[in-house]
């Protein structure tokens, strides 16, 4: 099985930020209230003439240079996403026209919602086997912002906008391995046009603690009997960003190393499919990924979709 290793990372967010302060402007929250049962302080909102397109082009173009790779080096481009500024074309056609990606590759979206970013790599790593080019740029990117009801604090304090993105390398050597599920339900929804429902972010919350809780663990213990390894084999967790609760629970239940599990929920919220490309950039630019380390990436979410990848930084990744 040819493997997947990260080379480098981009990410990009909106320049409005949006404070947990700001929210109780227009409803009855808190900065208190909300941190003490999300982890989330702030997020970014598009505004005026932001766009997912040039989020998810900006994060791509900079992991691309921190990768030192051309545009004829990319076998393909997958991007997740369930908020796309187009039904269609894809926001991957769009993003593929913006950096002047070459005509003769693969380009397409899933949408896999928070799982989103793990189902895009697994479908690049299945391009790539047929390229004769060795990398694949996956990206994540959203604006959520668009389906929220702010007079709705159960959801509308959570979801922010942003885009991360990776360049993988084809290789046959490199530990890896992958999980992926799916459990279809409404628990998180946001309905369409053609519905008659307002198009909003619906979720029960309880139903998606106990999915999220369940599905996070089942990907870790996946991925830990595939490969034989433990924590002790792991630098770094990264997980879908989506509430501070959900992942110190399983922390708790499966007695885990709390400092391995990376968390910026605080600064950018749920960011759905770019949650994590956007942490993984985050903790590239804070200096805490480096060459030859071992990663978990975790999504769950809407669907009910679940996925996880265990994956090598590259010998030559391109720290920040």
């Amino acid at each position: 099985m040819e493997s997947l290793e990260l080379i480098a990372t981009g990410g990009a967010v909106p320049k409005h930020p949006v404070h947990n302060n700001d929210l109780a402007k227009i409803m009855d929250t808190s900065d208190e209230w909300i941190f003490s049962r999300t982890g989330i302080h702030s997020r970014y909102f598009c505004e005026g003439d932001e766009t997912v397109t040039a989020l998810a082009a900006e994060a791509a173009r900079q992991a691309m240079e921190r990768a030192g790779i051309t545009s004829d080096e990319v076998g393909c481009l997958v991007a997740a996403t369930c908020s796309g500024d187009y039904a269609t074309p894809a926001e991957s056609c769009l993003v593929q026209r913006a950096l002047g990606l070459p005509d003769d590759i693969p380009v397409t979206d899933v949408n896999a919602a928070c799982s989103g970013f793990i189902y895009a790599a697994e479908v690049a790593r299945g391009f790539l086997q047929e390229s004769e080019k060795p990398y694949a740029l996956v990206v994540g990117a959203e604006q959520i912002s668009r389906f929220l009801d702010m007079t709705d604090r159960s959801t509308a304090v959570l979801f922010g906008d942003g885009a991360g993105a990776a360049v993988f390398r084809r290789t046959p050597a490199s530990l890896y391995h992958h999980v992926l599920g799916a459990a279809g339900g409404l628990e998180i929804n946001v309905p369409g046009a053609a519905s008659g429902k307002p198009e909003k972010v619906s979720m029960d919350g309880k139903a998606v603690f106990r999915f999220a809780t369940r599905a996070m663990r089942r990907s870790i213990e996946s991925l830990m009997e595939q490969s034989g390894k433990t924590f002790d084999d792991v630098d770094w967790v990264i997980c879908h960003q989506a509430n501070s609760r959900i992942i110190d629970h399983v922390v708790r239940r499966m007695n885990a190393p709390a400092e391995k599990f990376f968390e910026d929920m605080d600064r950018f919220g749920n960011t759905s499919g770019a949650s994590v490309p956007l942490a993984l950039n985050d903790m590239n630019e804070q200096h805490l990924l480096s060459p030859g380390q071992t990663l978990l990436l975790i999504g769950f979410g809407s669907g009910l979709t679940w996925g996880g990848l265990m994956l090598k930084c590259a010998p030559d990744f391109r720290a920040e």
